[in-house]
């Protein structure tokens, strides 16, 4: 018996309409993949944030950026303050800025402290050239702007040399780069919060006192530090 081609095509044709369908709109969205399979952990804090309370009547603050924020514990430093750590240790500001929405812009801040660049000049996803870190660390902090938040540009801290990747002269390339997140925080009238004189040694590396390894602060170093970042807070909560 023949069949109509009509009929035919659409024996055929029904199954993969209905397969589209489901495709292109699921019944429920699809998991999170493993923190390992992404780039750096970047669902990190995924948890964190979806359990974190609205921030009704509070004037939310968000320490954001690499090892050197992932290692201060803001509970001690800022007793009493409900700031929110949102660093994770090893990355650039291309990775930061990649994960900018789901650890800053989607728990509605008040006020964003920035402080990152240190593992763009450490060259820790390779060479990058600084007019990058320079534009990735001005896309963060418009991005703050134009969702109601104040970013706080931090200045890079000191360090002569990285341990884990040596002969990169970070003392050269670091007030480089501060001088220029300086200046652009002054004509974008964003708030700057300098760390750096209060941390750096003659030869251009921190103090040895208020670092074990040259690069992250010790307590020590996060004890001056945080009233650094507390009257840059202030100071940007009154904008």
């Amino acid at each position: 018996m023949k069949i109509p081609l009509l009929a035919f095509l659409l024996t055929f044709a029904l199954p993969f309409c209905t397969n589209a369908q489901t495709n292109a709109a699921p019944a429920t969205p699809p998991a999170l993949p493993d923190d390992q399979a992404l780039w750096n952990n970047l669902t990190k804090y995924h948890g964190d944030n979806v359990q974190l309370p609205p921030a009704a009547g509070e004037k939310r603050v968000i320490f954001f950026g690499d090892s050197i924020t992932d290692g201060w514990h803001l509970d001690a430093s800022f007793p009493g303050k409900n700031y929110v750590n949102r660093g994770i240790s090893g990355q650039t500001t291309a990775q930061m800025l990649l994960r900018f929405r789901e650890d800053v812009i989607r728990l509605h801040p008040a006020v964003v402290l920035i402080l990152a660049g240190t593992n763009d000049i450490a060259q820790n996803q390779g060479p990058i050239p600084m007019q990058s870190t320079e534009d990735n660390l001005q896309s963060m902090a418009e991005l703050c702007r134009a969702n109601g938040a104040q970013p706080v540009l931090c200045s890079v801290l000191p360090a002569f040399d990285f341990g884990w990747h040596p002969g990169l002269h970070p003392a050269e390339k670091i007030p480089v780069l501060n001088k220029w997140i300086e200046a652009m925080c002054a004509k974008k009238h964003f708030v700057f919060l300098d760390y750096y004189p209060a941390l750096v040694a003659p030869n251009g590396g921190m103090k040895p006192e208020l670092s074990g390894d040259g690069v992250h602060p010790n307590p020590a170093g996060y004890a001056l530090m945080s009233p650094l970042a507390s009257a840059a807070i202030a100071k940007a909560l009154r904008r």
